[in-house]
């Protein structure tokens, strides 16, 4: 696999150890316990209609019966896609008791059943897609709801650009959480309009430790002016210089995404 997400490179990411402590609270009423990432891995375009149709068909409209509204299904941005082809599927659930029950919900819900007929009883020498990962995140205290964007304007030029942190250590990964909330880091992203969706540390998925982030630009062009204005701030500045918050990031991606027409993001 390439080291470059959506054409920005893993090394340069590095350099990003940013800062936070906004209080977003009080724009929402809606406080989620927990938000789940599922990342579907398909390999060419009939896998890619299949999980469409089960997406926009079967799962989405079964998980709105069981209560979970604002899914947000993201694919890579088109111009920067590369060898990976992946769908992300992103939605709040409301403690890790409904995280259990999932699933189970849904497989005793007949309209899904029917709907996702062929994809789930798809044969194994053809299956629909050739890999999922399910990450369960909880948000961070300064936000702790997911945002669907507020923006205006054409969808199909929007980028929701998700990042992932890996850390060296557990001590280490608690010190990038605090940039994060005591730091001013979120409090910085507000301040600046990156639309976040949501700050999230990752409970279960196959990085550890692991925290993930998901801002949102009309375009290219403004998330590209953005993140110049964010690198000569004098908020990065101090934090970037500051020995505390040294070393805390040893592997980061960057994976700029677009919403499918049937997201409600």
């Amino acid at each position: 696999m390439k080291k470059f997400y959506g054409g920005v490179s893993i090394t340069g990411l590095l350099t990003l150890l940013i800062f936070s402590s906004c209080n977003v609270k009080t724009e929402s009423s809606i406080i989620q316990d927990f938000f789940e990432l599922r990342i579907y891995e398909f390999s060419d375009e009939s896998q890619e209609a299949q999980l469409d149709e089960f997406l926009q068909n079967a799962f989405l409209p079964g998980l709105k019966r069981d209560g979970i509204e604002d899914i947000g299904v993201f694919k890579f941005v088109p111009e920067l896609r590369d060898s990976l082809k992946q769908v992300f599927v992103l939605y709040p659930i409301r403690s890790s008791a409904h995280f259990g029950r999932i699933s189970e919900t849904l497989f005793a819900d007949s309209v899904f059943r029917k709907k996702a007929e062929h994809f789930l009883n798809a044969p194994h020498d053809a299956p629909p897609y050739e890999r999922l990962q399910v990450v369960l995140l909880k948000p961070f205290k300064d936000m702790p709801f997911l945002r669907p964007s507020s923006l205006e304007g054409t969808r199909d030029k929007r980028v929701y650009e998700l990042r992932s942190y890996e850390s060296p250590t557990e001590s280490l990964y608690r010190n990038k959480v605090e940039m994060f909330n005591e730091g001013g880091e979120i409090e910085l992203f507000e301040k600046l309009g990156f639309n976040a969706v949501f700050y999230g540390d990752v409970l279960a998925g196959a990085r550890m430790p692991n925290l993930m982030y998901m801002t949102t630009f009309r375009d290219m062009e403004t998330r590209d002016s953005l993140w110049n204005v964010f690198f000569v701030s004098p908020e990065w500045k101090a934090l970037i210089d500051n020995p505390y918050y040294a070393d805390n990031v040893n592997k980061a991606d960057i994976l700029l995404l677009t919403p499918t027409p049937y997201s409600d993001y």
